[in-house]
């Protein structure tokens, strides 16, 4: 991971989640080989944004139709270098897995409010994803709030059903987690199911466009 990207993504984080993840725990999964997050960023100062890799692996980004800044979630007092100033301005969201011998574990994924609503957070699951079957991942996995519909209805979309639940799982409130795990990647299901969503999500995508 870029490290000019931390503020943002730090930034990000405060705005979304009670307990967010500090700068410390991002820039230790730089050193992390299991670790691969990707970063929605705007392409140009007006217009539109695109996932951007910031771990291991490479990738052709894909655009959308977006705008607007992130300066507002920083902290008051928050000082940044010119390099991080320019990637504060251009991330919009991130997402992030663990590579677990033959399974991938989805750590995180989160857009900035303003953007949420617009299919961000679905590219990045289809960045993971892709990720995930090109390093020989079965399946996937992730934790996820039991009162988070939205997250759990995206992951629906692409297979994930209920496994398990983590009783009191975050420290915030006490809420249990749902452990939702995907079909096998290779299975001809799966795969239908992931041609047929990206299909419709560059299709709404070029709409918003």
């Amino acid at each position: 991971m870029r490290a000019e990207h931390i503020p943002a993504i730090t930034a990000i984080d405060r705005a979304v989640y009670p307990i967010p993840w500090p700068a410390h725990s991002y820039r230790s999964e730089l050193h992390n080989p299991a670790a691969y997050y990707v970063v929605a960023c705007r392409v140009d100062a007006d217009a539109h944004v695109e996932p951007a890799e910031v771990a291991a692996g490479s990738g052709a980004p894909q655009r959308t139709g977006l705008l607007s800044r992130l300066s507002r979630f920083l902290r008051p007092g928050t000082t940044l270098t010119p390099a991080e100033e320019v990637e504060l301005r251009r991330v919009v969201g991130y997402a992030g897995l663990w590579m677990m011998v033959n399974e991938a574990h989805i750590t995180t994924i989160a857009v900035a409010p303003e953007y949420q609503g617009r299919g961000i957070g679905e590219l990045l699951l289809l960045a993971l994803i892709d990720h995930a079957i090109e390093r020989g991942a079965l399946c996937m996995t992730l934790e996820v709030r039991v009162s988070n519909h939205v997250a759990q209805s995206l992951y629906r979309k692409y297979t994930f059903r209920e496994t398990g639940v983590r009783r009191r799982y975050y420290s915030d409130n006490g809420e249990d987690a749902l452990i939702m795990t995907s079909e096998d990647l290779d299975s001809p299901h799966f795969q239908e199911v992931l041609a047929r969503n990206r299909r419709a999500l560059a299709e709404r995508l070029a709409r918003d466009d």
